[in-house]
């Protein structure tokens, strides 16, 4: 299939039969970014197969070849790109980094520039200066990093010194996790290693950071969790590693609520049995609108009877970013769906909160912003423009929306392309199905 021109609105496809489909999907974002942080960080040389070819995993690949690292694409097995080849080398400053609008980018690599041996800049999208970063700011400093910032939020610069004792610090993560994951990643190379605690109202997403412990620990690295917020990294060696990244399970969020939308079979190819990701909680997240699910040989098998989705109360604390596709699959049901939990989405690539109440009530639906979440009403919904606020999770909401609903148009499918490019031909290709026809536009 081309690919669209996603200079103009993205129809949706309308389903116009059950599913019968078997998917592919490309290497996490989370777990490519993390292994190339570590890789540039190791002892040697190492090789990520089946990485993440995305604009964020993209963003972290330039960042760190900014910063002293080598990474050049190998031949590859799958059909999502080219392995990864990185060489550490000495950490150097004298850059400027653009962060686009990743999280990842803009809250681990300054770490790494800590170490460095002179001045990096730090900017992004004009978004990304809304998303909070104080406390990557003020934890540098506590660390007695220089950071140069008029505002707790990009740009800033950070002026490595060689060197980071570390030690013990406290940090408020309520916002995000990764606030936890970017000094865990560098801590084993500070000179002390490093202990921290978070203080917050609110406990960070825990799978998110128990997946950067095991990533750690994967290369070798003393890394777990010494209380209920707080974890410990010991100074030492990071191994060289030659890994396989998994399929992105987050991204496998919209996939698998098209069953319950419309009903009918999904398989997911290569899902792990054993995981840190969040989006392996995609099944029970599923089971209250009446999907079965079953794994087994590799794959994930979702079916689901379609028809009148059951409403439903879920707190989502602990996965947050899958939240749109929920809301959106509560935009398509016969009784209220609430989500709680989730009060952090409103700093990630957009208000994800606002977003999703403006955009379902563009289309005549009812939803409300609470404190810590989202409710939806049944509502008849009816076509129309579904803003993607620059926001991938935003239009792929929109997209399990427009199964059901004619003529949902997606301002910006182009979106997609920060963590899965693919996403236009993979979704008609699963609403195509084995006998090629199963969608209209």
């Amino acid at each position: 299939m081309p690919n669209p021109d996603h200079s103009r609105p993205w129809t949706a496809p309308t389903a116009t039969s059950r599913l019968d489909a078997r998917v592919q999907l490309p290497g996490s974002k989370s777990l490519t970014n993390r292994a190339l942080l570590l890789a540039a960080l190791a002892d040697g040389g190492s090789t990520l197969h089946r990485p993440l070819r995305s604009r964020d995993s993209r963003i972290m690949v330039e960042g760190l070849r900014s910063l002293g690292a080598t990474i050049r694409e190998t031949p590859g097995d799958g059909r999502f790109g080219p392995d990864l080849a990185v060489t550490p080398g000495p950490i150097r400053g004298g850059s400027s980094i653009d962060c686009g609008l990743a999280g990842t980018a803009m809250r681990f690599l300054p770490i790494v520039a800590a170490l460095g041996d002179g001045p990096v800049a730090f900017d992004g999208d004009p978004h990304a200066r809304e998303r909070p970063m104080a406390e990557t700011i003020s934890s540098l400093r506590a660390l007695g990093v220089r950071v140069d910032a008029e505002e707790p939020r990009l740009p800033f610069t950070v002026h490595g010194a060689r060197s980071v004792r570390g030690g013990e610090i406290e940090i408020d993560a309520s916002a995000s996790s990764q606030f936890v994951s970017a000094l865990l990643l560098v801590g084993a190379r500070f000179d002390e290693g490093l202990t921290l605690h978070h203080r917050g109202e609110r406990l960070p997403s825990l799978p998110h950071i128990e997946m950067t412990l095991e990533a750690l620990r994967q290369r070798g690295v003393d890394a777990r969790r010494v209380g209920d917020a707080s974890w410990r990294v010991e100074p030492g060696p990071i191994a060289a590693l030659d890994e396989r990244i998994e399929p992105d399970l987050s991204n496998a969020a919209p996939f698998l609520a098209a069953v319950v939308a419309v009903g009918g079979r999904v398989v997911l190819d290569g899902w792990p049995r054993e995981t840190t990701q969040v989006g392996a909680l995609l099944p029970q997240l599923l089971e209250p609108f009446g999907a079965t699910s079953r794994l087994a040989d590799g794959c994930l098998e979702v079916e689901a009877v379609g028809g009148a989705i059951p409403g439903a109360s879920l707190d989502m604390h602990a996965a947050g970013e899958l939240a749109p596709t929920i809301v959106a699959l509560g935009a398509l049901a016969s009784g209220p769906v609430e989500v709680t939990g989730i009060g952090h989405i409103r700093g990630h690539e957009t208000d994800r909160i606002r977003a999703l109440v403006d955009d379902i009530a563009a289309l005549g639906g009812r939803a409300q912003a609470l404190p810590d979440g989202i409710r939806v009403e049944p509502a008849p919904l009816a076509g129309g423009a579904w803003r993607a606020f620059d926001d991938h999770r935003i239009a792929t909401a929109g997209a399990v929306v427009g199964l059901r609903v004619p003529g949902v148009e997606v301002d910006d499918i182009g979106a997609t392309a920060k963590t899965i490019p693919e996403f236009p031909e993979l979704w008609a290709g699963m609403l195509a199905g084995p006998g090629g026809e199963g969608a209209t536009a």
